[in-house]
């Protein structure tokens, strides 16, 4: 086998074929929509070469500032949407070295898997669909935006290249829907996730299990990564009392999101090795999905952490309603010209109607550059906890 970055290449792809499950994807395999001659030449496997792409993307930078759960509260040992995918990428890898699976893949989706989330997490989500809903744009969701960022915005509207499998993961990551176990929906091609993208922004979709095994890893971890850190957070915020969490779920999964995550990554590596899917043992599931319930009630629509949710509405409302007069008028100096228009080719203006320019410019804000835009008076202060 040569020493060349090619034959070097050659090697590392044999050497997945020796020790890897028959049911992992390969990297030799991955499918992307155009040729790709520095990586047909070069010596980077192709998944390995798609974690990085995310990594380096604008995108994957705003993280930093995303909300995950809490938001607009002073303390600096929340979990904000960074930690969360890297939390994801540990949990997800560690599995999939235990089934066989490609860990390169497993990287570059749980590292991309939340890049479409807008400010203020899902409560901005939900906000930004009703007025994307308004202005003819489609329902508005993540898992469809962190692709149009990927493909369609991102390097000045070129996109990444990205391969399938790793597009594929991403958009059916739904970590929110409880599932027992997860089989991959093999062979979909680029019109297929294409059909599948269409039909999630317009609400008619079912929800699809990824093409892959590694896709279907990363939507396991990613309720895996959430479930027991959310609790966590709202313990030191006081919502939350530990001694709170039901029986069932403390018995078999612990009561500190440490356990929660061994208990439950051992479970799905014990259930899931040398089988066509990923999934947990009945019981385990069934705490996990009374956990989730618990998490619902006492922390995702606690009034006590929804304060913040009619300032923020207020600003989406007039956010969006200024960029459409913007573009409408043609404002040059508006800041939806200067730090994003101005920034794209022809071709995504010609592509792209006036609401859903907007629902990208918005979307891809940080939290805190999505206050500064408002009015002062309309900011929301950040409260202490």
């Amino acid at each position: 086998m040569s020493n060349t970055p090619g034959g070097m290449k050659d090697l590392f792809n044999l050497r997945e074929k020796q020790f890897l499950s028959p049911l992992a994807c390969f990297s030799e395999n991955a499918l992307r929509r155009r040729p790709d001659p520095r990586l047909d030449s070069g010596y980077r496997q192709a998944f390995s070469a798609d974690a990085d792409r995310i990594l380096n993307s604008l995108a994957y930078t705003r993280y930093i500032d995303k909300t995950q759960v809490f938001s607009l509260i002073k303390n600096d040992h929340l979990t904000h949407r960074v930690l969360h995918v890297q939390l994801v990428s540990r949990i997800a890898r560690t599995i999939g070295r235990f089934l066989g699976l490609n860990e390169d893949l497993i990287e570059a989706a749980s590292l991309g898997h939340d890049l479409g989330h807008p400010p203020f997490g899902h409560d901005g989500e939900r906000i930004l669909s009703s007025l994307c809903n308004s202005h003819g744009a489609g329902r508005f969701c993540h898992n469809v935006q962190s692709l149009q960022f990927l493909e369609k915005i991102e390097r000045s509207g070129q996109g990444w290249n990205l391969a399938i499998q790793t597009l594929d993961a991403i958009l059916c990551h739904n970590g929110e829907v409880h599932s027992q176990q997860l089989k991959p929906e093999r062979n979909r091609s680029f019109d297929d996730l294409d059909v599948l993208t269409a039909a999630m922004k317009s609400g008619k979709s079912p929800d699809p299990a990824p093409m892959t095994m590694e896709g279907c890893v990363v939507r396991m971890a990613d309720t895996i990564g959430y479930i027991g850190r959310d609790l966590e957070d709202a313990i030191r915020l006081n919502l939350v009392r530990r001694k709170a969490i039901p029986d069932e779920c403390a018995n078999l999964l612990g009561k500190t999101s440490g356990t929660i995550v061994f208990s439950l990554v051992t479970d799905l590596i014990n259930h899931s090795s040398a089988e066509p899917f990923v999934g947990f043992s009945p019981e385990v599931s069934d705490a996990l999905k009374d956990l989730k319930q618990f998490n619902y009630r006492h922390i995702y629509t606690n009034p006590a952490i929804k304060g913040h949710l009619k300032p923020v509405e207020d600003i989406f409302l007039y956010l969006f309603d200024k960029y459409l007069n913007d573009l409408e008028t043609n404002s040059m100096t508006s800041p939806i010209f200067v730090d994003f228009l101005d920034s794209l080719s022809d071709t995504y203006r010609q592509e792209h109607s006036s609401g859903e320019i907007v629902r990208d410019y918005i979307a891809g804000m940080t939290d805190s550059f999505f206050i500064r835009q408002a009015p002062e008076t309309m900011r929301p202060c950040p409260i202490e906890r």
